[in-house]
């Protein structure tokens, strides 16, 4: 898979409108969760983009400390469903860190998990902390690195 790091003021169009599609396809339909994805917040956001076969099958948003907590932030983390078998999860997700790493010049990483993924995030050097919440309707826990 080859991963690409964007500011949001050099997606194409069609880069945009590709994971607005695939967050949709997964979030909303998939997950069968009536929330607004876009919420005005894609602009400050680092977009991590995994592409195979010239489509995109994996994407994060990675915000820098201070944005959304004191730590960096990882969201939107997705995978194509029928992309899931390859691992494409595990290489978003290092290139997540990795392009927080390089672009906001730190380790300190904290994310909203949907709480049946908590072993994948701990794969990933993640541990839970506090209560689990609801959060569209979908159990979620906090997770810090």
């Amino acid at each position: 898979m080859e991963i690409l790091v964007k500011q949001f003021n050099e997606l194409s169009l069609k880069e945009l409108y590709d994971i607005l599609q695939l967050r949709s396809e997964v979030f909303v339909v998939e997950q069968d969760c009536v929330y607004q994805d876009i919420d005005g917040k894609d602009a400050d956001a680092l977009h991590i983009i995994g592409i195979e076969n010239k489509e995109i099958v994996a994407y994060t948003r990675c915000f820098d400390k201070g944005f959304y907590f004191e730590e960096a932030a990882i969201g939107r983390v997705v995978v194509k469903m029928n992309q899931r078998k390859y691992g494409f999860g595990h290489e978003i997700m290092k290139a997540s860190i990795n392009a927080i790493k390089t672009h906001f010049s730190t380790d300190a990483i904290r994310l909203s998990a949907q709480q049946y993924l908590t072993k994948f995030y701990e794969d990933h050097g993640f541990t839970t902390e506090g209560e689990g919440y609801l959060e569209d309707g979908i159990p979620h826990i906090a997770m810090v690195k």
